[in-house]
């Protein structure tokens, strides 16, 4: 078995992303701030804009819906920056491990075109990629087979004869690795950075 690419998600695996971090600050109760998340900026609601929906747009329409909780749904994406808490260091080895091996890495993340940028600004490690398909930009979502192919397809620019066989990608969210699995990918569920970098050694790869 021979791995010619491996493709990471961003958030879980290599940035450290939560609205946790924010709504500990702003609803301080452990039960009310789970209901919120959980009733009204769920992450059905989040995949709408990481799919292209404008953050205008998915906000109005949930003011509308929660008009009593307009305060809270604005400071989702307007204080969306402090939900991010920096990179993820296990991770970040483990790329810098296979760059330096000279194994080609691509990037494919579920994240809003809108604040991909943030990231992109400040996070060296996302520079380390040859392509990265950002779900808000091609207005597709883990766990659909499209971005998969449109990932597939990037990549083939770079090796034109790879096969999906011959691929890893490693996600934080196992829905989206068992995706991948069925298209014939190697999908490793990430956990733990070590985890992830003893599945990636039993796939020959040099961690």
């Amino acid at each position: 078995m021979t791995i010619k690419a491996v493709v990471f998600d961003f958030g879980g695996v290599l940035i450290d992303w939560s609205p946790q971090y924010l709504y500990r600050e702003l609803i301080p109760d452990d039960a009310e701030r789970a209901w919120f998340l959980t009733n009204v900026c769920t992450m059905d609601w989040v995949i709408r804009q990481d799919g292209g929906q404008p953050i205008a747009e998915g906000t109005a329409e949930l003011v509308e819906k929660f008009p009593e909780h307009e305060a809270l749904i604005r400071a989702f994406y307007g204080r969306w920056h402090q939900m991010v808490a920096g990179v993820l260091d296990g991770g970040v080895a483990t790329v810098e491990k296979l760059e330096a091996a000279d194994v080609p890495l691509f990037g494919l993340t579920n994240w809003s075109d809108e604040t991909f940028p943030y990231a992109w600004e400040r996070y060296d490690v996302l520079r380390k990629f040859k392509d990265i398909v950002v779900s808000g930009r091609v207005k597709m979502v883990k766990p659909d087979p499209a971005i998969f192919a449109e990932m597939l397809s990037r990549i083939r620019a770079h090796l034109p004869e790879i096969q999906p066989h011959e691929l890893v990608f490693i996600d934080d969210n196992l829905i989206n690795a068992r995706a991948a699995t069925e298209l014939g990918w190697h999908g490793v569920h990430h956990t733990s950075a070590a985890q992830t970098e003893a599945t990636l050694r039993e796939l020959g790869l040099p961690v």
